[in-house]
């Protein structure tokens, strides 16, 4: 459990910008920005207030770190961000931004992205990374899904350890996380990275090993989540 927080601040994996964009629209519509899905899942609701006071003061934030950041008073909150916090508050009180990534996906520049977010995690605000640690759809998607996989396997062991294990020295974490193609079975679970960049910007905020994780299945893979 986590207090309620006073804000939201999402790092979707389903937007990428050339420089990290905030929405700043106050009552930003929802982006069905998926297909082939039951009727219903188009009518979902969550009608979140934005924050355009939060979004401004994370531009500078950014800006005090020389990351190129703009805002955007148009876009609205697609659904990586519509999905998981309609089950976390579904009275949708809170109020939410959204923060792009960076469309270089480079992995340095989303833990610095973390670094310049790290002073709003003591004003109760909450990032949350919305995103997937394993995110192979051709093979989630294929008949043999439930089969065993030693490279997801290996990737989330991989993935496990570097995030928890409070004995790695924060360079050492840092390096790996930059490196992340290195391990076993990376590009196996990430084809694409955009899915696992959001990890990368919730461990700049902190800078240290997570505080707790969970192990689930989706689909048959092994998957995981973490919480600093």
């Amino acid at each position: 459990m986590i207090d309620k927080p006073s804000a939201i601040v999402v790092v979707s994996a389903h937007w990428e910008e050339p420089e990290a964009t905030i929405t700043a629209h106050p009552k930003p519509p929802i982006i069905y920005d998926y297909y082939g899905f039951p009727p219903e899942s188009y009518r979902i609701e969550y009608p979140v207030s934005g924050s355009t006071a939060l979004a401004e003061n994370l531009v500078e934030a950014l800006e005090e770190k020389k990351i190129p950041v703009r805002l955007d008073d148009e876009r609205g909150f697609d659904h990586g961000l519509f999905i998981p916090l309609l089950l976390m508050y579904p009275s949708a009180d809170v109020p939410c931004v959204q923060l792009s990534l960076l469309s270089q996906l480079d992995p340095a520049e989303h833990i610095q992205i973390g670094e310049a977010l790290s002073k709003f995690a003591l004003h109760n605000v909450l990032v949350l990374g919305s995103g997937f640690s394993f995110h192979n759809l051709k093979v989630l998607l294929g008949a043999n899904s439930d089969a065993p996989d030693p490279d997801n396997e290996a990737f989330e062991a991989w993935l496990i350890e570097t995030c928890t294990t409070p004995t790695i020295d924060e360079s050492a974490r840092t390096g790996r996380l930059v490196n992340w193609s290195k391990a076993p079975g990376a590009r196996y679970c990430h084809p694409r990275e955009e899915h696992l960049l959001p990890l990368h910007v919730c461990y700049g905020v902190t800078k240290s090993a997570c505080i707790g994780h969970a192990e689930l299945t989706i689909m048959g893979k092994k998957s995981s989540m973490y919480f600093w």
